[in-house]
Order: C-alpha cells, then structure tokens, then sequence
C-alpha cells in the first residue's frame, strides 16, 4: 500500500506542471493557434526528404515565412484523403519495409484498425507518434489532478486497463502489425508499470471472452481504483465479475474504485447499465469519469472540465488539425478539391465538421471520418478572440448517417434518443444499431432500431419507441418533416435481441475486443441484417 502509494506521489511530481499550464486557459487561448502552426511548419520539414515530401515540394512549403502562406501553399499542394488515398504508400512502408516513403526511416510498427468503407487499415506508429501518445496519457493524468483526484490516493491501489490484444511477432522484415494499445503494452514503464493491471501477459491475449475470463480472475482480488477503456467492454468485465464472485455491486468487489477514463463512444447510453452495476442503481456512476477522443492515428483531445463534456484539442502533441465543414462534402461522403478548411483559430462553433489530420507519422491532410462540433475556439495568430482553448464534441462518423428517405439523422441523433428513452424508462440498453426500413410487402417506409435490452424490459419497448421517435423529432426538423402524419415515413421499429448479440456479431466478423466500436447507424441494411441473423427468429 505504502510503496504503490509513493508511485503516485512520484507520477504527481512528474505532471505537477504540466497540470499547472492546463489550467492557464488564456495561455491556450493566445498561444494554440501559433503553436499549431509552427507544428505543421516541423512536420513539414521533418518529411521533406521522403518521397512524399519531395513529391509535393514539402521543403519550399516549410520555407514560406508567413504561416497563413505556407498553410495556404500546403493545401493547393495537397488534397484531402482518406485512408485509400495512403494504401500505396503505406503498402510500400509494411510489405516491403520501404524506409522514406511517408516518413523518415523505416517504420517498423503498424495499428491494424477497422475501416468502415474499406476494410481493414493499418495506421504508421513512428517513435514520434508513441512519444506524442505518451506525452497525451500524462495529460490524463495531469487533468485528473486539476480535477481533485489525488494521484497518490488512486496509486494506492492498481489500475486496469482493458486495451487491445495482438501477437507481437515481426515478419520476416522486422515489422510488428497489432492493435495500437497491444503495441503500446510492452512499452509501459515505471511508474505506470507498478500500478498497471492485468499485466503483460493477459493483456496481449488475443481471444476476447478467454480475456475478459482472464481479467476477472487477476482482477477480483485486487484493489482496482482506476479503469480505463471502452464503456461496452467495462460493462461486460463488470457483469462477469459480479457472475464469478457472487458480489451484488462492483463496489463491493473494487470498494475504492474511483476514476473511469473511458472513450471511444458515447457513454449515455451506457450509463444507467455501469452505474447499476457498480453501486445497484441506474442513477450511480462512478465517481470521476474522464473522456478522451483517442484514434489508431493520433491522439485528439481530452475533456479537461468536470461539468462539460468538451474535450479539449491536443494541440502541442506534434499533429496538425483541420476541420471541414460536413456540408461541404459531396453526397458519398468525398471531400471536394475546393472544399473550405479551417483551423482551431477560425472554425465556427456549433456546426458540424469532419476532422483532417496531418501527422508525426506521415499522415498528411487525413480525414480522419469522424464529425465534430466545436463549443470553443482559439485565438487567432496574434492572440486575438476566441474564447479559451479549443473544445469540441464527437457527434458522429461522416459515413455514418440514415438519410434514405431525406430524414439525415446522424449518430448523435440516434444515440441521444436512445439515452433519453431509457432514462425516462429506467431501461438499461446494450449496444444497439439503427438502419433505415425501405417500403415494400404492406411496409411504410421508417427507421429500424436494434437494441440489446433484458427480457424485463420488452414489454416498454412499445413506450421506449414513442419517447425515441419523439426525442429524433425533437432534435432533427428532417425527421419531424418526414414523420409528418405518419406519411413520409412510419414510426420507428424497435426490435430487441438478448444482451451479448452484438458482441457475438462482432467476433464472427473478427472484430471482438480492442478498439473495434459497434457501428450506431448505417444508410443500409448490412448491419441489422447481420446483428438479426445472429440473434436468430425474433418473437412478435
């Protein structure tokens, strides 16, 4: 206790000031978008002798003295692109371990991540961007001390994290492909290594139930005060806690469990099932939840604030961030060549855009896919308006929307919906999937949602659609329009499977466990179809 305890003092020291720079607010207000700029400035230079960077000229850009010239020159020279856009490139860097191609030497790490639109994609690490990562899981640690919690006290005890899994064996040129969190494991250092749960050897298991059977048994004896992870997986080591150790709540099992770092997906929908489960009522949680808005590409932002739930862009971690309005995009979702782009310094809050990454892993004018909105901007180059350090919300995928009938609902829609439904209801959902219902054999058109829920509560599902169809209306003039008088479209299915359906869809497209999300909507059928076809004949 003592000795784990010291560990916590020891990592307070180290992000003491740090912690202290985060809550000079002004600093970040003046100083984020000239600190943006001379990033991309070094980026540039960095990769100006690589093949890309030769290719588009990175070395004059980088020399252009303005910075609003030089960014203006970056983007003439470059388009946006999406992951497709890089496959050459970073074929070359992992089949053939091309050394220069996007950034500088070889690059022997690659994350594998799912890819909505093209499969599975395998990101570059670079020891830069492990440094970079590093640098951002400190900032976790440094706001979760500006937010009361005593680092001290949380060391105490140990912290689990449920992270990814891989095999770590390099091919036959040295290079390592793995779930980015499986590729950081055996990086963990002291003091995160005195502390850090289930160890090494569980956490690089591959097989997902086998870990979470695994967890469960390290776990239920120690003194675990921290979690760090997806809101899902948390939910499913929890159940199989109580399940294996008879306990009636968590907090009988973890009784100083303290802080929930948790991104990834929205954790609303989520909350009445955790706060159940730790303390045996929906409207409990765990004391101190903590967002970040990690990627397999870079880390983005982090919420810094208790009472909101902005995240605060990670603007001094060696990535530059663009931002596109979503309407400017073409009806398939690709970015036009002549598509506006904006800075932290210049975007306009409260409208919706997809984020573009350039990165200190030769990612350059990424669109990274997802949807943000900003609460609060930067000042621009000389300091001047904004109000405080760039905040924004996650509210959706660009290529993950319901627009079949002219209703352009998008996740947040959806996920907010749901999250009010059950509140009112007491409901407490699992994942859940919504798909548009096309007309045809005595159906209206209409809105479908998939919904893992407990046998308990079917017989509100009937209430549970009212409040949902009321809460889209409420949020989405479109829908409301398309609803109108029930012509347009019909109100919305609600179609319940047993909880742990979708995890099993999920493992029979081989994408159980780690960073891997249950996808909220589609403009298609192909995941209800396949969630349906998984939970077998459904009753009524």
């Amino acid at each position: 206790m003592g000795w784990t305890c010291a560990v916590g003092w020891a990592l307070a020291a180290r992000v003491a000031s740090r912690a202290k720079r985060l809550q000079d607010t002004e600093f970040w207000r003046v100083h984020s978008a000239r600190i943006q700029h001379e990033t991309l400035r070094r980026l540039l230079k960095r990769a100006s002798g690589t093949s890309f960077g030769r290719a588009h000229d990175f070395a004059r850009i980088a020399a252009i003295e303005d910075p609003t010239d030089m960014l203006a020159a970056y983007r003439s020279a470059l388009p946006v692109r999406d992951w497709i856009g890089f496959s050459d490139e970073i074929r070359r860097m992992r089949e053939g371990a091309e050394p220069d191609v996007l950034w500088p030497g070889l690059v022997t790490r690659f994350a594998q991540t799912s890819g909505t639109t093209a499969g599975d994609k395998y990101m570059p690490v670079t020891e830069e961007m492990l440094r970079s990562n590093f640098r951002a899981s400190m900032d976790i640690f440094a706001s979760l001390m500006n937010r009361g919690v005593s680092l001290g006290r949380m060391m105490g005890g140990r912290c689990l994290f449920l992270g990814g899994s891989c095999d770590l064996k390099p091919d036959a040129n040295g290079i390592v492909t793995a779930d980015l969190s499986g590729l950081v494991t055996p990086m963990i250092r002291w003091p995160i290594s005195a502390i850090y749960s289930p160890g090494r050897e569980v956490a690089l298991l591959s097989d997902w139930p086998e870990k979470i059977e695994a967890m469960v048994r390290v776990t239920r004896s120690q003194d675990i005060r921290m979690i760090s992870g997806m809101p899902s997986w948390a939910g499913v080591l929890m159940e199989r806690l109580l399940e294996v150790t008879g306990a009636r709540t968590v907090r009988e099992v973890w009784p100083n469990l303290e802080v929930f770092v948790h991104g990834g997906v929205r954790y609303g929908p989520f909350k009445p099932r955790i706060g159940r489960l730790v303390t045996g009522s929906p409207d409990g949680d765990i004391p101190v939840r903590h967002e970040l808005y990690p990627a397999s590409e870079a880390f983005i932002a982090m919420q810094d604030r208790g009472d909101d739930p902005a995240m605060r862009l990670l603007v001094d971690m060696d990535n530059f961030f663009e931002f596109i309005p979503l309407e400017s995009l073409d009806h398939d979702g690709t970015v036009p060549e002549d598509a506006p782009a904006f800075t932290a310094d210049t975007v306009e809050p409260g409208v919706r855009h997809i984020v573009v990454l350039s990165t200190c892993a030769g990612l350059w004018r990424y669109n990274l896919g997802d949807v943000v909105e900003f609460d609060d901007t930067c000042g621009d180059l000389e300091g001047r308006g904004g109000t405080g350090p760039a905040r924004l919300r996650i509210v959706g995928r660009h290529r993950h929307f319901i627009n079949a009938f002219g209703e352009n609902l998008i996740v947040e829609h959806i996920e907010r919906a749901v999250e009010s439904a059950c509140g009112e209801l007491g409901i407490r959902p699992g994942e859940f999937t919504a798909a548009p219902v096309y007309p045809g054999e005595g159906r209206g058109a209409g809105l479908e949602l998939v919904i893992e829920v407990d046998e308990e509560a079917e017989p509100l599902l009937e209430r549970f659609g009212l409040l949902f169809d009321e809460s889209l209306k409420a949020q989405n003039v479109d829908y409301t329009t398309k609803r109108g008088e029930d012509l347009g479209m019909r109100p919305p299915t609600i179609t319940p499977v047993p909880p742990g359906t979708f995890h099993k869809w999920m493992e029979s497209r081989g994408k159980l466990g780690g960073q891997h999300k249950c996808p909220r909507c589609a403009n298609h059928r192909d995941y209800v179809e396949g969630v349906l076809s998984i939970a077998g004949p459904v009753a009524g």
